[in-house]
């Protein structure tokens, strides 16, 4: 899975005077939003077909009428319309779609979202899971000591921010609900199924959401990233398998992986923000960069489109009252720096290296304005080995487990334990492990300050966490060599933010 952040802001780097001032500054007032106008079925698309974004220069109804005769004019079809957010999502086979509808009245920017027809198939698996066996369950089960659950003697990342001791004074309120847009939760896990939210679940996969029963569970038990951030979350104390940093909240599942490719697609995405904010979730959790571009360059007509649409729809959440939280990434990439190597974009098709400037290409949602970013962390509170940084662009820090810091744990496993599909258990590593991390003691917070709105949430939680200086050296695998510099001070740097998450000192 090389684009989930197994895993990603930097608001202050989004230049004013770019032509997306509709977008970045896009917070629609309810009057100014009409109702969502009713979708198009786009049917079965055509080999040659590509999914886009089209967003409108204002949301008032007689822009989005005319937006939409313009979609029909140059070919495409309607799948979705989000009025409020003036985003349309859209099919065409037309090659010069994006030229003509760009060029229409009332269109801000529009693109396509990927470079391969919607037919592509394929898989994008970075390594695999350990899974425990049911004998290793067992075992480690039989090690567990008075009061823990089962397999809480290997969860060292519990310990490290206190999450054991602050459920003992708080769990967390079941009044609130962190939304996993992953690739979707299984539910029926016993430790997840006590806390989980049908409700406030859906498939947003295509850009239209589908709340029909069940819709949320992964396609296949291989896709399993979204359980096992389900379950560093909120996975129940109940005697059984693992606990998660607050066990007394819920946890909503917004599947937005393709069920053949597993990539992310910007349509999906967008729905997902939405539904979110309509469903009453508080926090939300995004272990992911948006495919098929590691960096959206604005210079670009269709990576542009997907940085104003998803934008608009994560600033929607905020507006409503929901605080998002995106991982780093696991490039160890600096986003402070004056030039970053991609060899990776884009990620549906046949990749090409290019040089970009992460000041004017955006890891997407991750940079986003308002996003709370957040880097890994092993058992020794040292930056993993492979989490993205930067200074200006990390809010905060957290466990994502790196195999080179042992804990002292029976397992010995310095990656971080959770439930997977199945009733299974296994390790994963990541940024996209240390995103849920904070997203729960986020959502301990909120537990506590339910009257908190999105930016005193985020305020918050850098007030809780732990400071922590940067290294004199980074020298992760011990090889001599000099990985990354950290700049900043203490209280703010590149590795850490404004410190590591201490979910007991958020309850207290």
């Amino acid at each position: 899975m090389a684009h989930l952040r197994a895993r990603r802001r930097m608001a202050l780097a989004l230049p004013i005077g770019i032509a997306l001032t509709a977008s970045f500054g896009f917070l629609p007032s309810a009057a100014a939003a009409p109702a969502d106008s009713p979708s198009v079925n786009a049917g079965s698309a055509s080999d040659t077909s590509l999914a886009y974004v089209v967003n409108t220069r204002s949301t008032d109804a007689r822009t989005i009428a005319s937006v939409r005769k313009a979609i029909s004019a140059a070919g495409g079809s309607v799948v979705e319309t989000y009025a409020k957010i003036g985003v349309f999502v859209v099919h065409s086979a037309n090659p010069d779609f994006g030229k003509r509808v760009r060029a229409a009245k009332g269109v801000a920017s529009a693109g396509a979202t990927r470079t391969a027809p919607l037919s592509v198939a394929g898989t994008t698996d970075e390594g695999k899971v350990q899974k425990l066996t049911a004998a290793e369950v067992k075992s480690a089960s039989a090690k567990a000591a008075s009061g823990q659950e089962p397999l809480e003697a290997n969860q060292w990342d519990l310990r490290a921010i206190g999450a054991d001791k602050a459920a003992k004074i708080n769990p967390g309120s079941r009044k609130v609900t962190v939304g996993v847009i992953d690739t979707g939760v299984d539910d029926t896990h016993p430790d997840l199924s006590a806390n989980f939210s049908p409700s406030q679940s859906a498939s947003c996969v295509g850009g239209k959401a589908d709340t029909s029963y069940g819709a949320w569970r992964p396609a296949t038990p291989d896709h399993y990233h979204g359980t096992h951030v389900a379950g560093e979350i909120a996975a129940a104390r109940n005697g059984v398998g693992v606990a998660g940093v607050a066990p007394g909240v819920k946890v909503a599942g917004i599947r937005v992986a393709d069920p053949e490719t597993e990539l992310f697609y910007p349509e999906s995405v967008v729905c997902a923000f939405v539904f979110a904010a309509d469903h009453g979730i508080e926090v939300t959790n995004n272990s992911y960069y948006v495919d098929p571009w590691l960096y959206n360059c604005l210079d670009d007509p269709d990576q542009k489109a997907i940085v104003d649409a998803v934008n608009r729809a994560q600033l929607y959440a905020t507006h409503k009252g929901t605080l998002n939280l995106a991982s780093a990434g696991n490039s160890s990439h600096d986003l402070d720096s004056d030039a970053i190597v991609d060899d990776s974009s884009p990620d549906d098709s046949t990749p090409v290296t290019r040089t970009i400037d992460p000041h004017k290409c955006f890891d997407v949602p991750t940079q986003l304005p308002g996003v709370v970013t957040v880097s890994a962390t092993g058992v020794n509170k040292a930056k993993s080995y492979y989490s993205t940084y930067g200074r200006g662009v990390i809010d905060i820090a957290a466990p994502g487990g790196d195999k080179l810091q042992i804990p002292d744990t029976p397992d010995a496993n310095g990656r971080i334990l959770s439930t997977l599909p199945g009733n299974a258990y296994g390790y994963l590593q990541g940024t996209s492990m240390a995103s849920p991390h904070a997203a729960a003691v986020a959502a301990l917070l909120k537990s506590s300050h339910p009257k908190a709105t999105p930016a005193q949430l985020q305020a918050l939680l850098k007030a809780q966490a732990d400071p922590q200086a940067c290294p004199a050296s980074y020298d992760p695998d011990g090889t001599g060599t000099y990985k990354a510099t950290c700049k900043g001070s203490t209280r703010d740097n590149g590795f850490y933010g404004r410190g590591i998450v201490d979910a007991l000192d958020a309850v207290k």
